[in-house]
């Protein structure tokens, strides 16, 4: 029958890298069946509670203490196995030995005052504390510690924002930094690739894709993944790319991220389409409804994103009219679009397309509430408008089959000195109005002519259709509209028309000396990373930290009270 003994080891704290290897030299000396070696917080003893490990002792340890329980065949080996920890830590030496490690961050940079980085790796309850030290110091932040509160990054990257620095993270697994990579980054070549990431392993893959197909990578920001959050607003992602807007090492520039907040995209959007380099853009769970708008180039996965940011001269979209198109081109005369569309599903497509480029943007047929028009019968800031809905057909034909409704409201969007484009949708085929052109085209003549609103017409439809489609595209084309045969190049239209930039961010811009010199970093926390920077020729210091007070939370309070005191 196994045997457990443990030991606690109040306030020695040693990071998760050791604990780790500690607990693997324990499973393997003679007679140990199994060992677990954690700080000992509740989710900690937990894990051992399900593994067969708590013993009476491990149960009443605090988070601060180190916790080491072995299982073993006998008393003999367990009692000798415990034995051995002192020995297995001395053992556990650095790759490459610092000759002295600073205790404090303060320490750090008095002897290594060049270090403009901080690597943040110490449990999450004292991330936050070591970043605003490092902020005061005037570091720029990379912050792998998970378990930050929203609160503390929020008050972090306006605190960074502020100063001009960056704060990368809380929770950031990667980024590289003049070719050196922090946290968990593959080694790829220097090239002209910029990355803002809110997706750790979603740098990881495109940038190893990049090397892979040849190219290679200028700088490549992580930012934490709620960076693109309501509540964080997109602070670090809005920094790095104004930073690799101004870099001269960088041509383009691959924007990444989780699933986004969908106001925040559209900022971020705006954003980049003022920028002076082509931007890749993927954002993962959103469909694409068109590859390219102005610098703008739309991926539909990691690999293609990868694939797009190396494509060689990128193509400016100066004409959206499908070839042979020769309707004349008029300058919009208000901010927004108004899309007068039949077919619900064609509107659908339209608003998915655009409402992370266009903003505000709204229908009566939204992909969610915040898009609810209020009033279906007035327009407001980009509106789409399914005119199918039931609210629009009681008592009436389908606009597929009479256009008397859309053509009343063709008339007072074009009144509406607001309007900037308007789109139509026609459909044609069996069952729709027999000649739709015969009564559209006047109106837009109208429009175009006298109001001076451009017009767009989405024409579906085939030449076997009783409508001959190639009659009812010359007639709207003849009126001063453009034809389109796919949703997608009027997406293009209203973007390259309506979409406009948005200042980068406030505060001053983050200096681009740090990102032209060679690294030097100050790390705090998991001794794999020091070593990491050290192995790809990176100066480092690594700070022999613990926490503030053992861990005392009335210590650390008061000890936080006399230190702002002073």
């Amino acid at each position: 029958m196994s045997v457990r003994h443990s030991e606690v080891r109040s306030g020695a704290y040693y990071d998760s890298v050791v604990l780790m290897q500690l607990q693997r030299g324990l499973a393997e000396l003679p007679g140990v069946l199994d060992a677990g070696v954690v700080m000992g917080t509740a989710a900690n003893r937990e894990l051992l509670e399900e593994s067969g490990l708590m013993t009476e002792e491990a149960a009443q340890a605090s988070a601060d203490d180190l916790v080491i329980v072995v299982q073993a065949q006998d008393d003999d080996a367990a009692r000798a196995a415990l034995g051995q920890v002192d020995s297995l830590l001395k053992r556990r030496r650095s790759a490459a030995a610092q000759s002295f490690q600073p205790r404090s961050l303060d320490g750090a940079v008095k002897q290594m005052p060049d270090a403009r980085w901080v690597l943040i790796s110490v449990p999450g309850r004292y991330a936050a504390d070591v970043a605003r030290e490092a902020l005061t110091l005037q570091r720029h932040v990379f912050l792998y510690s998970d378990n930050v509160s929203l609160q503390e990054e929020v008050e972090l990257k306006h605190t960074a924002r502020e100063k001009g620095l960056l704060v990368m993270g809380p929770d950031c697994g990667t980024a590289i930094v003049n070719g050196v990579g922090l946290g968990f980054a593959n080694r790829v070549r220097r090239g002209d690739v910029g990355l803002v990431a809110a997706s750790g392993t979603g740098l990881q893959a495109i940038t190893a894709h990049v090397h892979q197909l040849g190219g290679g990578i200028s700088q490549a920001i992580g930012t934490g993944g709620r960076d693109l959050s309501d509540d964080v607003q997109g602070i670090t992602t809005l920094q790095g790319l104004s930073l690799l807007d101004r870099d001269p090492e960088t041509e383009v520039i691959v924007l990444v991220s989780k699933p986004p907040s969908a106001d925040v995209a559209a900022r971020l959007l705006s954003v980049a389409q003022g920028l002076s380099k082509p931007v890749v853009v993927y954002f993962m769970g959103q469909p694409v409804a068109v590859r390219q708008a102005g610098n703008l180039h739309f991926a539909f996965n990691l690999a293609d994103a990868a694939d797009l940011a190396l494509v060689a001269g990128f193509p400016d979209i100066t004409d959206l009219a499908p070839p042979g198109s020769d309707a004349p081109q008029v300058q919009p005369q208000g901010a927004y679009l108004r899309a007068l569309f039949s077919g619900g599903t064609l509107a659908y497509e339209l608003l998915l397309g655009l409402q992370n480029v266009l903003s505000p943007i709204y229908s009566n047929a939204p992909l969610r509430e915040s898009q609810r028009l209020e009033n279906a019968l007035r327009s407001h800031g980009h509106t789409i408008l399914d005119l199918g809905e039931d609210q629009f057909t009681q008592g009436r034909l389908h606009p597929m089959m009479d256009n008397e409704l859309r053509i009343r409201r063709l008339r007072q969007e074009a009144d509406d000195p607001e309007t900037g484009l308007i789109l139509l949708d026609v459909v044609l085929g069996e069952g729709a109005h027999p000649d739709p052109a015969s009564e559209l085209a006047p109106v837009i003549a109208e429009v175009v002519e006298q109001r001076q609103k451009p017009v767009g017409v989405l024409l579906v439809g085939t030449d076997e259709d009783p409508q001959d489609i190639e009659q009812q595209a010359a007639r709207l084309e003849e009126a001063g509209a453009t034809v389109y045969q796919e949703l997608s190049l009027a997406v293009e239209e209203a973007v390259n028309l309506l979409a406009s930039s948005s200042p980068v961010e406030t505060g001053p811009p983050v200096s681009l000396e740090p990102f032209s010199e060679p690294l030097a970093a100050i790390n705090v926390g998991l001794e794999s990373f020091y070593n990491s920077l050290r192995g790809q020729g990176a100066e480092a210091v690594h700070v022999q930290w613990r926490p503030p007070a053992g861990g005392n939370e009335k210590m650390m309070a008061l000890l936080a009270k006399l230190k702002a005191q002073q």
